[in-house]
């Protein structure tokens, strides 16, 4: 009787170990028929979204050629409109709004001001795979960019720039250098202006290019230099990309547009000076993030005339009052954010 009992122990331990093996292999083979069968979609996910991290574009090079990871990238990616933008479209307004009758529901949800704040507002965002935090800014002048105080050491968490510049509102900015991918947001990319001073000017070749603010408070985005951006009279500027909107008109997008899908961040200005900072969540199962579509999408139903991608991925903060309302991951899934360079803050007005 004991030895059937054994025999019959072996041959469940058999079959068990037996489907193991079943379903590993048939878990292999779909996994390589993702990777090299005739869907393209997933095969651009994972390069799109792998090559645009900079920290983890192991993930492509591991499965793909460099011939094959430019034919996607070249498939995907974002056609800027070719144009700086034109300040004299902007009409910053401060008057109090007295519209009664809105457009639409975004525009009722941009103007109509939360009670006792004119300041600024929050508006939830919620979208297919997405969800995220609409800043909603009355007054363009009170925008600053802020810096690290380790600038060319370290960079600093979002909630200390924040605290240290006593902001109500506060985004993180453009990128930075990120030698090795193991960056410690010590060095701001391209061209950064802090309250009319000239912080960095390094080259810069990438999507995008200046963001920042003139004189008379309006957002300007264009490929420029110091001199141009200083004829400008730009006070407060960051650099990264790609535009999204330029002088209303939306950039083209060819296929996911070649920054995968991730956590988000953007900055924009409507044509009545109102000033956006919106920022994505990404990295779950449900929600894995916002593609560039998506972005443009949400700026242009928010009337944002001028809108720019900034730093995404586990840089996407929002610190309001000193707190992170939205919810960073990073790379491992830990719930957190990371060092950066530089912010977009909203300042305390007088009054505050």
């Amino acid at each position: 009787m004991e030895e059937k009992k054994e025999k019959n122990k072996k041959q469940l331990w058999k079959k068990i170990l037996l489907i193991i093996a079943i379903l590993m292999i048939l878990g292999i083979a779909v996994f390589a028929f993702l990777l090299y069968g005739p869907y393209a979609g997933f095969r651009e996910w994972l390069i799109t979204t792998a090559m645009t991290t900079m920290r983890h574009q192991y993930f492509a090079t591991w499965f793909y050629d460099d011939e094959t990871i430019q034919e996607v990238l070249n498939k995907n990616k974002v056609e800027e409109v070719d144009e700086i933008t034109d300040t004299n479209t902007i009409v910053v307004n401060n008057s109090e709004n007295q519209e009664v009758e809105y457009a639409n529901e975004y525009e009722r949800a941009v103007l109509e001001k939360d009670p006792g704040n004119d300041d600024y507002k929050i508006i939830e965002i919620e979208g297919k795979g997405y969800s995220g935090y609409l800043a909603v800014i009355y007054d363009p002048s009170r925008v600053k960019t802020v810096y690290t105080k380790k600038l060319g050491t370290s960079g600093q968490y979002l909630t200390t720039m924040a605290k240290d510049n006593d902001a109500l509102i506060a985004i993180n900015g453009g990128g930075f250098d990120d030698p090795n991918f193991n960056s410690n947001g010590a060095s701001p990319l391209g061209i950064t202006f802090s309250g009319g001073k000239l912080i960095t000017s390094k080259p810069y070749s990438g999507s995008g290019g200046l963001i920042g603010f003139t004189e008379d408070d309006k957002l300007v985005l264009g490929k420029m230099s110091v001199k141009q951006a200083q004829e400008m009279k730009i006070r407060d500027a960051v650099t990264f990309g790609p535009f999204l909107i330029v002088n209303g008109k939306p950039s083209s997008v060819l296929g996911n547009g070649g920054w995968g899908t991730a956590p988000r961040t953007v900055i924009g200005q409507r044509k009545d000076g109102i000033v956006l900072f919106l920022v994505i969540d990404g990295r779950t199962v449900s929600r894995p993030g916002a593609d560039m579509n998506d972005l443009i999408e949400i700026m242009q139903n928010y009337g944002a005339y001028n809108a720019a991608n900034l730093d995404g991925g586990t840089s996407s903060v929002m610190v309001v009052n000193g707190e992170i309302i939205n919810d960073p991951i990073d790379s491992t899934g830990a719930h957190k954010t990371r060092f950066i360079s530089t912010g977009f803050i909203l300042t305390k007005g007088e009054e505050d």
